[in-house]
């Protein structure tokens, strides 16, 4: 099952908390910007959150549904279950078979 809003909502808070420099500059964020987007200024911040937790993601190599639930598991052996229930569901979807799908991610199974 992939992870609940309510899950990425808690992942978003403690990846916030974690970075207190995001935090500061999310809250100094340029009011105009968000004007010019046509958003709120809540939903400019929230976009900039979501774009920093994403790059993060990247930038350890995973997809940000995986650092959610890195962020909110309660211990590395429920991560990476969760992480293989995942993927298994998304090789499903897409019709692939499971070893030629890992083979593709790169996932010890």
């Amino acid at each position: 099952m992939a992870p609940t809003d309510q899950r990425h909502e808690h992942a978003l808070k403690v990846f916030l908390e974690a970075r207190p420099e995001l935090r500061v500059s999310l809250d100094h964020l340029n009011p105009l910007l968000a004007q010019a987007k046509g958003e709120t200024q809540a939903q400019y911040r929230e976009e900039r959150l979501h774009e920093a937790f994403e790059a993060e993601a990247e930038s350890l190599g995973l997809f940000a549904w995986e650092l959610t639930l890195q962020l909110t598991a309660d211990s590395p052996e429920e991560y990476q279950a969760q992480r293989l229930e995942v993927h298994r569901e998304v090789a499903e979807m897409a019709g692939m078979g499971w070893p030629e799908y890992c083979d593709l991610y790169g996932i010890e199974p």
